[in-house]
């Protein structure tokens, strides 16, 4: 598991792995729906070992407050929690 997320590439890894691990339906969401927002803003930004930003943080940030209404607003705040969560841990 890792405890820290200094890469692009760490952030995919964290998020893939959570399919190996005993996580509950809510967490593996938001995993694969952060994945594909992150996926997109990175290509905005540059290759997958470029360190984690702060405007890479921003861009995933105001790309998941523009998909709120795509998701319930149960599962838009599970998202939202599960990015404060992934956050934490840069």
């Amino acid at each position: 598991m890792i405890e820290k997320i200094n890469t692009l590439n760490d952030l995919y890894q964290y998020l893939d792995n959570l399919f190996d691990q005993d996580v509950d339906s809510d967490t593996l969401f938001a995993g694969g729906y952060l994945r594909g927002l992150v996926s997109l803003a990175a290509t905005d930004s540059g290759d997958e070992q470029q360190a984690m930003s702060a405007a890479l943080v921003e861009n995933v940030s105001q790309r998941l407050a523009n998909a709120k209404s795509e998701l319930s607003p149960q599962d838009n705040a599970i998202v939202q929690n599960f990015w404060s969560v992934v956050q934490g841990l840069m």
